[in-house]
């Protein structure tokens, strides 16, 4: 098939670079359910800041937020959340919606693939989203329409490692299928494609990617945890260590965002339904989930009772505005449970998100010489460049700079500022 008709379900983080590259190459539609964000996308504003102004001026792809008014396609690319509910089980509404949505467009003369990039457990698309096409469309799967599943691997502010120029994995249900995907998405990247065996392949090698991410900086916080007790600086601990030739360069850190915090509990769920305990995995995921609280606790020791906290930062990563899952939020849970008075402030975060999303009133000038301590929890670039003194002018006489990523470790402090770090 020359020029496929695709439609990209879902323009965030993920769907919306991802339709702008097909755009170039083929007819390409892009839906979203969320109106506002569609005429935000026509007035070429993203709120993300994956694409800028001037791309999406110059894309041809076509928006929309009305299933209705999209043409019968042959290739669907779901590009929907994956979250976990209150419990850390999977919840796959999402994906089942999109996939009703799907099963509603979709034509059985163009004998569509329908192929998931959203994170899932093996099994889902096959067990979980193909019965929902089915009964949705009337069609049959293998016949009439045909699965595919190709993983999502986009790092939000990553400049680097863009949808034109990494490794996409791809599988069908068939050889064809996967062959149909690889030219696709082989014409976007320059980085090739890999066909894995089989779609649970594809979904198993997803999950397991962000959960060995994952269990990997546990142990730098295990080890943080460690070396605090000992007085050690957890940073010079890694400078040292770092200069084996294989030592690997992790960080301690919170751990959140849409995929490290979120993906290995799929992983654990999968391996529970089967009878598995996965030990490693769920310890991982304790030793990071209880980190924010740990990073309060130990702040707070070094503060009077009912100090006033300033925490700089709270996207789940630096210079990029993506608030989803931010561990920061335990730590100011936890500050406040301990009877802190916390403000919070973020250059690069969505006030109205914040508010929407945590209950927090982000503070856009704070003031001087007005906390016991100014927490970094987020490293962000103009954090960076301000420094230490840019940082230390917020405290009060005596005050204490506290950075959670080690940016200010090493330089000369003002005069009567106390400096903690991990």
């Amino acid at each position: 098939m020359d020029q496929p008709h695709i439609v990209v379900v879902g323009l965030g983080y993920v769907g919306l670079p991802l339709a702008v590259a097909l755009a170039r190459h083929f007819p390409t539609v892009g839906i979203d359910i969320d109106a506002t964000r569609i005429a935000e996308l026509e007035r070429h504003h993203d709120r993300t800041n994956e694409i800028d102004a001037g791309r999406l001026a110059a894309t041809s792809l076509t928006l929309t937020s009305d299933p209705g008014a999209v043409p019968p396609a042959d290739i669907y690319i779901v590009t929907v959340p994956t979250p976990v509910d209150a419990a850390n089980r999977p919840d796959l509404s999402i994906v089942e919606s999109a996939s009703r949505m799907v099963g509603r467009m979709m034509a059985a003369e163009r004998r569509p693939i329908i192929c998931f990039e959203s994170t899932v457990y093996p099994g889902v698309t096959e067990d979980v989203c193909g019965p929902i096409l089915e009964q949705v469309s009337g069609l049959r799967r293998g016949a009439d329409f045909f699965l595919g599943y190709s993983p999502e691997r986009i790092n939000p502010g990553d400049r680097e490692h863009t949808i034109d120029r990494i490794t996409k994995v791809v599988a069908g249900e068939n050889a064809e299928v996967t062959d149909r995907l690889a030219a696709i998405y082989g014409a976007v990247t320059t980085g090739g494609t890999h066909k894995a065996e089989s779609i649970k392949v594809a979904e198993a090698a997803k999950v397991i990617e962000n959960a060995q991410r994952d269990i990997n900086i546990a142990f730098m916080n295990e080890i943080t945890r460690i070396f605090s007790l000992m007085d050690i600086s957890v940073w010079e601990v890694l400078r040292a260590a770092g200069t084996k030739w294989n030592f690997l360069p992790f960080q301690p850190g919170l751990v959140g965002g849409h995929c490290i915090g979120v993906d290995p509990y799929y992983l654990a769920h999968a391996a529970a339904t089967l009878g598995h305990d996965p030990a490693v995995i769920l310890s991982g995921r304790a030793i990071n989930d209880g980190m924010g609280a740990w990073v309060a606790d130990q702040l707070s020791e070094r503060l009077a009772p009912a100090s006033d906290v300033l925490v700089m930062g709270l996207t789940f990563k630096e210079d990029v505005p993506d608030l989803r899952n931010s561990k920061v939020v335990d730590v100011i849970a936890r500050l406040k449970a301990l009877g802190h008075r916390v403000d919070v402030s973020d250059p690069r975060a969505n006030p109205a998100e914040a508010q929407h999303e945590y209950g927090l009133a982000l503070v856009a000038n704070p003031g001087m010489g007005a906390y016991d301590s100014v927490l970094v929890a987020v490293p962000h670039a103009q954090y960076r460049a301000d420094g230490a003194a840019g940082m230390a002018r917020h405290l009060k006489p005596g005050g204490v700079l506290a950075d959670l990523k080690g940016l200010f470790a090493g330089q000369t402090m003002p005069d009567g500022v106390t400096y903690w770090g991990l």
